[in-house]
C-alpha cells in the first residue's frame, strides 16, 4: 500500500468537504497533507480508540483554517468520525466545525483559529508536560508522563507577534518536547509574502534558542520523517521548515486565490484524475483506511500499554497519588477553602493584592496542579509563590513561571497549561488585560479553568496616568461569554471568590485586585459571595433605593449610606456585587429579592457604566467613570474624574432627595 495513495485520498476528502460546504480553505489541504500524514502515520503517539489518552502526543493545528485536512486525516486514521460527519463540515452542531474545536471533534487537542494562538498554546502544552513529568513521578528515575507536542503553522501564524513572544520563552526554557512544522509556501491570503514577510524565519528561531531543519520538498515524505525523527532527540525546541506549494496540483497552484476560495468543478475533476481517485464526492477506499489504522495501532500499542501500566503503578503507591491523579486526569476536583484557617478579622487593612498573596502561597501547598506567574510584574501583583522554586530550563519542579514582558503569549501559554490539566494563573495590571483579550476569549471558548489575576483595578493608581488607569476593562471582560469576573471588597469576599475559582472546572476566571488599601467589613460574607451579589446592609424589606457596589467602592457605599440614615433616609439598601455573572445565574426570585424591580438602583463602581443594565433594565442610575483618567496624585485624579468621596456623596444625595 503506497503512502502517496492514502495522502491523495486524504486530499480528495478534504476538497470534497470544502466543495460540499461551499466554504473553506483548499490551499492548505493540498500543500500540507504530506506533513500531517507523516505525523499521524509515522510519528504521533495517539490512540484513535482512546483519543483522550493522558500520555498521547498532542497535535495543534495552529493554521486552523486547514481543518478540512485535519478532519479527513482523523477519519482515515480511525477516530470517531464518520463520512456523514465530513459531509456536515462547517454546518451547525456538527463534529466538523469551520476551525478545530476541542471537546467537539475526537482527536482535536486545542481550539484554534486566530492565527498565532495555537502556536503559543502549544508552547504552554509543552511546558505543562515538563511540569507534570516532574510533579507526577513514580520514583526519582521513573515517570509516566513523556509525550511530545507537535504544531503545524503557516506564514500567518509566524507574522503574528504572539508567536515571537511564545517562541522566545520556549527557547529560553529549552522545551525540547516541542516540534513545530512550518508549511512554508510564501503565500498569504492577500498575495505573495514578498510584500510583507521576507525575514529568514529559521535564523530568527535559531537566535531564540531553537534547533531548525529545512525540508526542501514538501512532497518528500521520507525527508519529512527524517527531520521529525531528528527533532525527537533534540535538546532544544525544534522548528522544521517544509517548503510546499500552496494548492499543490490545483489550477490555481501558487496563487493567493487558492488559499480560501472553493475550487471549480473542472479543478476538482483534474485533481482527482491526478490522484487516481474515483471521481465521486466523498469517495474513500476501505483498503487505505484499514492499512493506515493497522499501521497506527501497531506502532503505538506497546507504548500505550506501558503508559497505562505505569499510571496504575503510580496511583497504587499511595492514596495521595490516587487523589492527585483523580483531579488531574478525571477532572474530579473538590476543594473546600472555607475550612482553611485564614485570618478574616476586620482588623486587617491592606490592598486586596496583598491579601491575595496569602491565598496564592496557601494554594501552592495544597493544590498540586496550581502553577502560574506574571508578565514581569510578580513583585507588584504579588503573585510570586514564596516556598517553591522558579521554573527554569534546569528545574521544572517549581511553581513560579517567569513570563517576562510577554502578556500576549502568557495568556495563550496558560491555556496550554490548562489543556494538559494544570490549574494555571497568570497576572498583570488590569489596564494591560487588553493584551490578553484574545487568549481570554479562547479560554472561555474552550471552557478552561485559567485564572487571570489583574491588580491596579482603577483610577486610584493615580500618578502613572491614563495609560495605567483602567476604565473600560471591567465592562470588556464582563462581556465575554463563559467568563467569571470577580472584584472582591475585602478578604472575606476574596475567600469566597477563590472557593468558586478553585472549583470551577468549566470556565476561566478573572480576579480583580486593588493596589490601594481597603478596609475589612463587618457585613461582608464569604458564604454569600458565591451567589455573586448579596445584601450587605438593609433596613427595610422593600427599599426605595438600592446602592450596588463592587470592590473598593463598597466602603464609599457604606459611609454614604450611614450619612443618609443620619439625615433621616432609612429606606436604603446596599448590595455588594463581587461577581455580576454569578448573580445573573441565580434564580429570578433571588435576584428580585436582592434588587427589587420597583427600587431605584444606584450602581457605584470606578469603571465604565457599560453593561450594568443587566441587573436593572429600568430605574437605573450609574455613578461610574466613562472617560480616561489623568496623571496626578490619587486624590487629584479622583477629584478631576468626579469620583472623590464628596462628589459621589453629593450625587447620591441628589438622587435620593429628588
Amino acid at each position: 500500500m503506497r503512502d502517496i495513495d492514502i495522502i491523495n485520498n486524504i486530499k480528495s476528502l478534504g476538497i470534497d468537504m470544502i466543495d460540499n460546504a461551499k466554504s473553506g480553505h483548499p490551499g492548505i489541504v493540498l500543500s500540507a497533507a504530506p506533513i500531517v500524514y507523516a505525523l499521524y502515520a509515522y510519528n504521533l503517539n495517539v490512540n484513535p480508540n482512546d483519543p483522550t489518552w493522558f500520555n498521547r502526543d498532542r497535535f495543534v493545528l495552529s493554521a486552523g483554517h486547514g481543518s478540512a485536512l485535519l478532519y479527513s486525516t482523523l477519519f482515515m486514521c480511525g477516530f470517531n468520525l464518520s463520512i456523514d460527519d465530513l459531509k456536515q463540515f462547517r454546518h451547525a452542531n456538527s463534529k466538523t466545525p469551520g476551525h478545530p474545536e476541542v471537546d467537539i471533534t475526537p482527536g482535536v487537542d486545542c481550539t484554534t483559529g486566530p492565527l498565532g494562538q495555537g502556536f503559543a498554546t502549544s508552547v504552554g502544552m509543552a511546558l505543562g508536560q515538563k511540569i507534570l513529568k516532574e510533579r507526577y513521578r513514580i520514583s526519582k528515575s521513573e515517570t509516566f508522563i513523556d509525550y511530545k507536542v507537535y504544531c503545524l503553522v503557516g506564514d500567518g501564524d509566524l507574522m503574528e507577534g504572539i508567536s515571537y513572544e511564545a517562541a522566545s520563552l520556549a527557547g529560553h526554557l529549552k522545551l525540547n518536547n516541542l516540534i513545530v512544522l512550518y508549511d512554508s509556501n510564501n503565500m498569504s491570503l492577500d498575495g505573495s509574502t514578498d510584500k510583507t514577510f521576507t525575514e529568514n524565519v529559521r535564523s530568527r528561531f535559531e537566535c531564540m534558542g531553537w534547533t531548525t531543519y529545512l525540508v526542501k520538498d514538501g512532497n518528500n515524505l521520507n525527508d519529512i520523517n527524517k527531520a521529525i525523527d531528528r527533532a525527537k532527540y533534540s535538546k532544544e525546541p525544534v522548528f522544521i521548515e517544509v517548503k510546499t506549494k500552496l494548492g499543490d496540483g490545483s489550477l490555481l497552484e501558487n496563487t493567493n486565490v487558492v488559499h480560501g476560495k472553493c475550487l471549480s468543478k473542472d479543478d476538482i475533476n483534474q485533481l482527482k484524475s491526478k490522484f487516481n481517485i474515483v471521481n465521486e464526492p466523498f469517495y474513500y477506499y476501505e483498503g487505505y483506511i484499514d492499512h493506515l489504522r493497522v499501521k497506527i495501532n501497531t506502532r503505538i500499542d506497546k507504548k500505550y500499554r506501558e503508559s497505562n501500566e505505569k499510571y496504575k503503578k503510580y496511583i497504587n503507591l499511595s492514596d495521595e497519588n490516587r487523589t492527585f491523579a483523580n483531579y488531574m486526569f478525571n477532572n474530579d476536583f473538590n476543594f473546600n477553602l472555607f475550612k482553611a484557617n485564614f485570618d478574616i478579622t476586620t482588623q486587617r487593612r491592606e490592598a486586596t493584592r496583598d491579601t491575595n498573596k496569602e491565598f496564592i502561597d496557601f494554594l501552592s501547598h495544597y493544590v498540586k496542579t496550581f502553577v502560574g506567574g506574571s508578565a514581569d510584574l510578580g513583585s507588584t501583583t504579588k503573585t510570586m509563590v514564596n516556598d517553591y522554586d522558579n521554573i527554569t530550563a534546569d528545574n521544572f519542579n517549581g511553581s513560579n513561571i517567569w513570563y517576562g514582558v510577554r502578556e500576549h503569549a502568557m495568556g495563550a501559554i496558560s491555556n496550554g497549561l490548562a489543556l494538559v490539566n494544570l490549574k494555571p494563573y497568570c497576572s498583570t495590571f488590569l489596564s494591560f488585560s487588553d493584551y490578553l483579550k484574545p487568549a481570554i476569549r479562547m479560554s472561555s471558548l474552550m471552557k478552561l479553568p485559567v485564572t487571570y489575576i489583574f491588580s491596579h483595578d482603577s483610577i486610584y493608581v493615580g500618578p502613572d496616568g491614563p495609560t495605567h488607569q483602567p476604565v473600560e476593562h471591567l465592562s470588556m471582560l464582563r462581556s465575554i461569554p463563559n467568563l467569571k469576573v470577580y472584584r472582591p471588597a475585602d478578604i472575606k469576599e476574596l475567600l469566597g471568590c477563590w472557593q468558586l475559582i478553585l472549583n470551577s472546572n468549566n470556565n476561566p476566571s478573572v480576579l480583580i485586585l486593588s493596589r490601594n488599601e481597603v478596609e475589612q467589613h463587618n457585613n461582608t460574607s464569604h458564604n454569600l459571595t458565591i451567589l455573586g451579589g448579596y445584601i450587605y446592609y438593609n433596613v427595610m424589606e422593600q427599599p426605595d433605593y438600592v446602592i450596588v457596589a463592587t470592590g473598593t467602592e463598597l466602603t464609599y457605599a457604606r459611609n454614604i449610606t450611614y450619612e443618609l440614615i443620619n439625615k433621616g433616609h432609612k429606606n436604603i439598601r446596599i448590595v455588594s456585587m463581587p461577581c455580576v455573572e454569578r448573580f445573573l445565574e441565580q434564580p429570578i426570585e433571588y435576584r428580585n429579592k436582592i434588587i427589587p424591580p420597583e427600587s431605584k438602583v444606584i450602581v457605584l463602581e470606578a469603571g465604565s457604566s457599560f453593561g450594568w443594565h443587566r441587573i436593572a433594565h429600568f430605574n437605573l442610575e450609574c455613578i461610574t467613570i466613562d472617560d480616561f483618567g489623568v496623571s496626578g496624585s490619587s486624590d487629584e485624579v479622583l477629584h478631576q474624574m468626579n469620583f472623590d468621596y464628596d462628589t459621589v456623596r453629593d450625587r447620591i444625595f441628589e438622587i435620593v432627595n429628588k
